[in-house]
């Protein structure tokens, strides 16, 4: 597979909490409860991320103080370890100091107290949950809401680490949304009204740059590709794809020796591009004159698209600037982010299939990826090598990107399963998608939210934690369910 080379990662800001009277009642109890911070510190370090410890904040004066290094350190989101019972005045200045999602960890080190030898510091050490009430409570009556509260168990609590887990994923959503560099090229497929967008809408809404490209950017990055870097990419996807025999479709051949050339001038074309506009991601269509430079450099990104996608860049065609970012946040979810659309169903076995001509991220792939060629783009100028696959086999997600009629932005969320089957060897990617009660009733109510016709699809069942990711950016959102 093609490693990743966009980081993924996020600053992820800890503290912990303690009602400072107990430490001189009891004796012990500050350092039993500096072991645990250090337990779960340790856990955390697993995690994909930075984290930054603040330590313990046992009264107003030390959470005032922790706020204050906090806003110095750009962090994408803070965890609250709630050590044992602490007033709300060890977490407010948190809170009001702050604009961070705030997630208070309530994990008790015993899964049960020891009721034959139970004592009041035995009680203290796992009071954990005692003072979240309080810290909800005040936090909405300050306007700041907590984004979640994790309770369960310091160790051998899967269900509380997955959440965890969640979490860290989620800061680094927010950590690649803040830093991101959106490429816009060329402009709207024509007549595809679901398409356009406003980019400073998109800056307002995500906080991301949307760079304006213009085509010959990508030519001049064409014609000149470096021939070492052309020989790398062509060597990449003689590794990387199959390269099988027509089947049905008479608009298929196998990949020509033209069409592989042109796929890697167009793979190291695009690898320079990113690099020289440093960019996170890019949504673009163009088609130009028959046979002109452009139309012959557009008809030669798809395999270098999909190999972006591997990379964690993601590529989106049809000028998608809105899926371009549902795709971002599904790879740094690392659950993929493929472009999609609906394509026949089939009543008969109740599926639907789900694909696109373009762009796919080849690390959710069922497979080894097939590169054919195409005589002709269906629908749009051009031909040369197109990708074909499916995804894996399970569950599944979608999450599609729109606006509503005021401009506001909108997340349409779904959750199918991807089931192994035949799919039409057409050069585009399918996959057979299963949704409940039915799909018939499940696609009328997705269709019924009002989305594009696009989406980004991944894998795994992530439904929640895309709202939740709604939920901090102020967004809309809807799970569908038929």
């Amino acid at each position: 597979m093609i490693e990743r080379t966009a980081g993924r990662t996020a600053n992820i800001g800890l503290f912990a909490v303690v009602h400072d009277t107990y430490y001189a009642q009891f004796d012990g109890l500050q350092a039993t409860l500096e072991d645990y911070h250090q337990t779960l510190k340790e856990q955390l370090a697993g995690y994909e991320i930075n984290l930054i410890d603040y330590g313990f904040a046992n009264g107003q004066p030390a959470a005032a103080a922790i706020a204050a290094r906090m806003r110095r350190d750009q962090l994408d989101l803070i965890f609250c370890n709630m050590a044992t019972y602490a007033t709300s005045a060890t977490f407010a200045p948190i809170i009001l100091g702050t604009t961070q999602p705030v997630v208070l960890l309530a994990l008790q080190p015993r899964a049960a107290m020891d009721y034959s030898r139970a004592s009041t510091v035995m009680q203290l050490e796992n009071d954990n949950i005692c003072s979240v009430p309080e810290f909800t409570g005040v936090a909405i009556r300050l306007g700041r809401p907590v984004a979640d509260v994790v309770i369960g168990t310091l160790v051998d609590d899967p269900a509380a680490a997955q959440e965890i887990q969640s979490w860290c994923d989620i800061a680094c959503v927010l950590h690649a949304l803040k830093d991101a560099r959106i490429g816009l090229m060329g402009h709207v497929m024509e007549a595809m009204y679901d398409m356009h967008t406003d980019p400073t809408a998109i800056s307002a809404a995500f906080g991301v740059h949307v760079a304006q490209l213009e085509i010959d950017d990508l030519v001049r990055e064409f014609d000149h590709a470096d021939p070492l870097a052309i020989e790398q990419k062509l060597q990449l996807i003689l590794a990387e794809f199959d390269r099988p025999d027509p089947r049905t479709d008479p608009l298929t051949e196998t990949l020509t020796d033209e069409d592989l050339h042109q796929a890697a001038v167009g793979a190291a074309a695009l690898d320079a591009l990113v690099e020289r506009h440093d960019l996170t991601g890019l949504a673009y269509y163009y088609e130009g004159r028959p046979d002109s430079p452009q139309q012959r450099v557009i008809s030669s990104l798809i395999a270098g698209n999909t190999m972006l996608n591997a990379r964690g860049i993601p590529m989106c065609g049809e000028f998608d600037l809105k899926t371009c970012l549902a795709m971002l946040i599904m790879d740094r979810l690392n659950i993929g982010g493929s472009f999609a659309e609906f394509h026949p169903f089939d009543f008969i076995e109740d599926f639907i299939l789900v694909g696109h001509d373009g762009p796919h991220h080849m690390a959710i792939a069922e497979d080894r990826p097939i590169l054919r060629s195409l005589k002709k783009f269906h629908g749009k100028p051009g031909h040369g090598a197109s990708v074909e696959f499916k995804i894996k086999e399970g569950p599944i997600t979608m999450l599609g990107l729109t606006q509503t009629a005021t401009g506001a932005f909108k997340f349409v969320i779904g959750e199918g399963i991807s089931r192994k089957g035949p799919i039409p060897p057409t050069g585009n990617t399918n996959t057979r998608a299963f949704f409940a009660p039915n799909t018939r009733a499940f696609v009328k109510a997705w269709v019924m939210e009002g989305p594009t016709h696009h989406y980004a699809l991944g894998v795994g069942h992530h439904a929640e934690t895309l709202r939740k990711i709604a939920d901090i950016l102020g967004i809309e959102s809807v799970i569908v369910k038929a």
